[in-house]
């Protein structure tokens, strides 16, 4: 069916053809241009809406430095590399590729080798991006406790967008908006040669290269895609911010659709705790922790202060998205106010639902006034006395109570009390392409699709619990990864002058 639509298209020739404009594709395209490459960058949005998900995040970097990772960067990685793994085939992860048995090349988890190139790229990547004037600092996170160290670009993902694809205007390299990418071109002998694509009013356009970069995200945006992979509660999920929309999970189809090897786990995702009453993006919730969560049974279900909110969020609203119609509501009473710098951590743009009663407050929840009323009972009877201390993992647990509370459990006793609803929002997804240390995309037998690459969430990396502020990161290294590997052999160009990051704020914090 797609030949007849094949020879009719307009055929424009380039030398790499990249598929997204996020950070990775704009890393990808921008490290191309660098090496004389001509490059294409191919974006479903208008201009106005460029960056997907990277427009919308404040970009935190899981970095101690502008030149080094945390020190829990590998570690966590190698604790989320899979499911149950077989070790006699991890442990021959550590031998050269060569002397890799072939059926683990294309294995599905987190190659080690792969997140020691990440580890590795990832400072001398923050010190390119600062080529182009992009500054990096330790801001001010939406995490009141924490457990590891962070770093962010001034001005976030909007400034590292409109920066690189401004750098890229003024090189004169095409960026095609409302351009969807729909189909790899292949060579006889199975290289990627370009990409079929849709342009405005469906028009069909080939763009033809000697490499492809696929950056246009995971499939948050694709409810089909969701409900195949996730399952049919995914219907209770959406993307945390407008952009995610926009990541339908194209540019990962047409890889498999050519045999490339599937990796991460692509049934599940990157989940936050979102107010569902906002419109805004990534209206989170990061405060739940100093009071109870409960669901529309009106029942608690999970020990909501484990350990830091930054270590332990992920989890908790994963417990969330089990629930009923996947909404739970964090209640609170007046001392919430005793927490210092709350608003860092309560991004929703809606107020909470107030009243003197806890009777009362479950009645504007529309949940059961008894269960609610026999929740806070046994909450308050099972905290002991003991010291609040709201930035650090204070130990004043609960006594007796299933499930416990295990930080910052003090009684809910003092009016008003207040709540808020809160769902699990859809960040990213983890399923993605296995790529080898230069971004090249592996196929089933584990060896290089010839021409193409990928980058950010179209590399699948991520198993069981998101690794905190590496998504940004990850699109930039193998973004640039990518562009440095495909750019080989042209004629390289002067490195960049800096750029003036923009003055405007991101207009939301999505990503971390």
């Amino acid at each position: 069916m797609a030949r007849p639509v094949r020879e009719k298209a307009v055929r424009e020739r380039f030398d790499i053809v990249v598929v997204g404009c996020g950070i990775a594709g704009l890393a990808a395209a921008a490290a191309g241009q660098q090496q004389g490459a001509r490059v294409v960058v191919l974006e479903r949005s208008t201009k106005a809406e460029r960056g997907g998900n990277t427009r919308y995040t404040e970009a935190f970097l899981r970095m101690k430095s502008e030149h080094e990772v945390s020190d829990d960067f590998e570690a966590h990685f190698a604790a989320n590399a899979g499911g149950h793994l077989d070790p006699v085939l991890v442990s021959e992860a550590v031998k050269p590729e060569a002397e890799r048995p072939q059926i683990l090349k294309a294995l599905g988890f987190a190659d080690p080798e792969v997140v020691t190139a990440f580890a590795a790229a990832a400072g001398p990547t923050l010190q390119w991006l600062k080529t182009f004037g992009i500054r990096f600092d330790f801001l001010p996170t939406p995490f009141l406790t924490t457990s590891t160290t962070r770093m962010a670009p001034r001005g976030g993902g909007l400034a590292l967008v409109e920066t690189l694809a401004g750098y890229l205007e003024a090189q004169r390299v095409p960026i095609r908006y409302e351009t969807t990418a729909r189909e790899l071109l292949l060579r006889p002998d199975g290289g990627v040669v370009g990409i079929l694509a849709a342009g405005p009013g469906n028009r069909p356009i080939a763009f033809e290269g000697k490499a492809v970069v696929l950056a246009s995200g995971g499939y948050e945006g694709n409810p089909e895609m969701q409900a195949q992979y996730i399952g049919p509660r995914a219907l209770w999920l959406r993307p945390v911010a407008r952009g995610g929309y926009y990541n339908r999970g194209e540019g990962i189809r047409m890889a498999l659709a050519i045999g490339a090897a599937p990796c991460g786990d692509y049934a599940s995702y990157h989940a936050e705790p979102i107010d569902p009453r906002s419109g805004m993006a990534e209206p989170a919730n990061f405060v739940f922790p100093y009071g109870i969560l409960v669901n529309k049974e009106g029942r608690r279900f999970v020990n909501e202060a484990a350990g830091t909110v930054d270590a332990t969020y992920e989890w908790v609203t994963r417990q969330i998205f089990q629930q009923t119609d996947g909404i739970a509501y964090s209640i609170f009473d007046a001392r919430l106010a005793d927490v210092p710098n709350l608003r860092l951590g309560l991004r929703t743009d809606q107020p909470p639902l107030e009243a003197p009663t806890i009777a009362a407050l479950a009645a504007k929840l529309a949940l059961p006034a008894e269960a609610l009323e026999q929740t806070v009972r046994a909450y308050n009877a099972a905290c002991a006395p003991g010291t609040f201390q709201p930035l650090v993992a204070d130990g004043l647990a609960t006594r007796g109570l299933e499930p416990p509370k295990s930080n910052w459990a003090r009684p809910l006793e003092q009016p008003p009390f207040q709540a808020y609803p809160i769902i699990s929002s859809n960040v990213l997804t983890f399923g993605g392409l296995k790529v080898n240390p230069n971004a090249q995309v592996l196929n089933t037998a584990g060896d290089p699709i010839p021409g193409l690459y990928a980058a950010g969430e179209v590399v699948g990396l991520y198993y069981r619990t998101y690794a905190g502020s590496t998504s940004v990161l990850k699109g930039a290294v193998f973004g640039r990864l990518s562009g440095l590997h495909a750019g080989q052999g042209f004629r390289k160009k002067p490195a960049a002058r800096k750029q003036p990051a923009p003055r405007s704020k991101p207009s939301s914090r999505a990503r971390r």
